[in-house]
């Protein structure tokens, strides 16, 4: 275990994929950017929307331990957009991407961990091109999306209503989720990823000075979630999932309302010998809510699965 005290030098040196800062690669003439930040074994972090841009995701109690590879998602940000954007972003889409950023990082194997959307990419690149990875982490995920996913989701939101109910800020919340179902460009989409963000901690309000700047500094930009032919991308790994050969950690906190704990109770019984981590003090943003047990949790995972 002494790698983590001792890490190994970033591969190619200062200036190497994995040195430290911003990198991009082109793969079919569309620009993919990276950051890299940390030291120690390497994972490969997706962030989640589709849509909301990389900074959200910084783990900087991981960096201690790990080298955190930071992507951005294509479609997102600097990284280049398709020329079907804002469709055309699949799991598949991401998930070459991946491989491309994870082959260019001259190392034996990583770690890959998704949260969010990030989660379902996640997903589909261990069950797809399990081959350079040594563990996946999927980290407020679901094996499934569509109409009782969205159910399941209402239920939350409404419990979130009742709890808060006669808050001046609530009236908000609950126009932001009323409003997803119209986003159309980089400004909605933007005003819709700020708008919820109370909804996806275990207590916002109560904790407000401590979470408004990164409300604040929230960025996003309007990703369709429909492929190249406009038909929307609906997720069931519940088949795929009991043949994960990946080691997988399953995360997630207990008052998530998008992705919440039944969705991973029933991926961590799917997954052959997955280990669970409900976050008890946490919504959605774990690693912001609970960092020291969320870190300590990835950081343990991986030394159990050390890569090659």
């Amino acid at each position: 275990m002494t790698f983590f005290t001792s890490p190994t030098p970033p591969a190619g040196g200062a200036h190497g994929p994995l040195a430290p800062g911003t990198h991009s690669f082109e793969l079919g003439g569309i620009a993919q950017r990276y950051h890299v930040h940390g030291t120690g074994p390497v994972c490969v972090a997706h962030s989640g929307g589709p849509g909301i841009h990389w900074e959200y995701l910084r783990m900087p109690l991981l960096e201690r331990h790990l080298t955190m590879v930071y992507v951005e998602p294509i479609g997102t940000g600097a990284s280049g957009r398709l020329p079907s954007h804002p469709h055309g972003y699949t799991r598949e889409r991401y998930s070459l991407f991946l491989q491309v950023l994870i082959n260019r990082l001259e190392v034996p194997s990583v770690h890959l961990l998704g949260h969010s959307h990030g989660a379902f990419v996640a997903a589909h690149h261990a069950l797809r091109r399990p081959e350079r990875l040594s563990g996946v982490v999927l980290y407020e995920g679901a094996p499934m999306t569509g109409p009782e996913h969205g159910a399941e989701a209402s239920l939350r939101v409404a419990e979130f209503a009742r709890k808060y109910a006669g808050h001046p800020g609530l009236p908000g919340v609950l126009d932001a989720f009323a409003s997803m179902s119209a986003l159309h460009d980089d400004a909605s989409t933007l005003a819709v990823a700020r708008g919820v963000l109370p909804s996806y901690f275990a207590d916002y309000w109560g904790n407000e000075e401590r979470y408004a700047p990164l409300r604040e500094g929230v960025r996003a930009g309007y990703v369709s979630g429909l492929d190249e032919d406009l038909r929307p991308e609906v997720v069931d790994d519940r088949a795929a999932l009991k043949g994960l050969a990946v080691p997988a950690l399953v995360v997630v906190g207990r008052h998530d309302v998008i992705c919440g704990p039944r969705w991973s109770y029933e991926m961590d019984e799917l997954i052959p010998d997955s280990r669970l981590v409900v976050l008890e003090h946490s919504g959605h943003l774990g690693h912001v809510e609970e960092p020291e047990t969320f870190a300590a949790a990835v950081r343990d995972f991986v030394r159990a699965h050390p890569t090659a």
